[in-house]
């Protein structure tokens, strides 16, 4: 199985290109949102941690998110490959991920980094603020603050994940098609 890691800020449009993705390389696509809002209603144990965390717009310990997904490789190993959108967003996640993956025997192809100004990223925030249903998009307080936790830890990790795999950047300005071109050419 084959890992490629989609990263960026909050609101850069890493779920639609994931989305695209996956159907272009016949990945599976793994939401870190999707999965811990999953656990979430299953009432797990995992789910009933990320609760305590997530409500209040808090990244998730490392140690919570290492037990997810080895998990979550142990489940897909039969997959061509999966797509993580959302995981790692820090270094000590990323160490993590590359222990995960090593002691299960495979291996990360690349990492995808789209960046977009923190402008753009708040009018993105807003306008999915009003056509999605999730309670976590409607505070705006809470898209600030996910924009500096990014800035703070996954950006940090992003600069990590360069000195340890192969990490291609792309501009997440213009239409999706335009962005999906410049990943693709890239894979």
């Amino acid at each position: 199985m084959k890992i490629l890691i989609i990263t960026g800020p909050p609101y850069s449009g890493k779920g639609t290109q994931c989305e695209i993705l996956k159907n272009l390389l016949n990945y599976k696509h793994i939401s870190t949102g999707d999965r811990c809002r999953l656990e979430k209603e299953q009432g797990t144990e995992i789910g009933k941690e990320l609760s305590k965390y997530e409500k209040k717009g808090d990244l998730v310990p490392d140690q919570i998110m290492k037990t997810l997904f080895s998990q979550i490789l142990d489940e897909n190993r039969s997959e061509e490959g999966i797509i993580l959108d959302g995981y790692p967003r820090t270094i000590p996640q990323m160490d993590d991920l590359l222990a995960l993956v090593s002691e299960k025997g495979l291996s990360i192809e690349k990492v995808i980094d789209i960046e977009v100004p923190k402008e753009e990223l708040l009018l993105r925030a807003k306008k999915r603020a009003e056509t999605s249903n999730r309670e976590d998009d409607k505070d705006p307080e809470t898209h600030l603050k996910r924009i500096r936790i990014f800035e703070e830890t996954t950006k940090p990790a992003i600069a990590y994940m360069k000195t340890k795999l192969e990490v291609a950047t792309f501009d997440g300005m213009g239409s999706i098609e335009e962005i999906t071109a410049r990943i693709k050419a890239s894979i």
